[in-house]
């Protein structure tokens, strides 16, 4: 099943989901240790430049709509799913609970990753980090636990099933 995100509820994902930092140098700190999962290509892109290779990585070639000049080849197994923009399609949702049990993977979208973060959290064991960048601002680290899970789950709830 897939589900799309109503205009109206769009302007419930623009705040950060969780702390916001200026850099992946400053939210190491939170992150270190963890069970990573990466949402979007310049995110990853800077974990790798510091030398870290996500658990998972999700991407679709674009940043802000515009094509991404970074090219992401990481040394794990990689799947090919589709997701339009403004929704979250079953079998992006299917890879990424597949993910979770397969080991480091990339899962590369054709279309939009946007909203993958809410999948993640709701699929990532406790503990881990869904990291994602906030254009113009920063990375936001979600450290996956009940209360995280819960908000994803509310905002899951604003999808609309097709």
């Amino acid at each position: 099943m897939d589900y799309i995100l109503p205009d109206g509820c769009r302007k419930y994902f623009r705040d950060p989901f969780g702390p916001l930092f200026p850099d992946i140098a400053t939210a190491e700190s939170v992150f270190a240790g963890c069970v990573i999962i990466a949402v979007g290509d310049v995110v990853t892109q800077n974990l790798v430049d510091a030398g870290i290779i996500p658990d998972l990585a999700v991407i679709d070639g674009s940043t802000m709509r515009e094509p991404c000049d970074r090219v992401l080849d990481l040394p794990v197994p990689e799947v090919v799913v589709v997701n339009p923009a403004g929704m979250v399609t079953g079998v992006l949702i299917r890879a990424i609970e597949d993910a979770m049990h397969a080991g480091p993977s990339l899962i590369r979208v054709d279309g939009e990753e946007d909203l993958a973060v809410i999948p993640a959290v709701r699929a990532a064991p406790d503990g881990a980090c869904v990291l994602y960048g906030q254009p113009g601002e920063g990375v936001v680290v979600i450290k996956v636990d009940e209360h995280s899970r819960d908000r994803a789950e509310v905002l899951f709830r604003l999808f609309v099933a097709e």
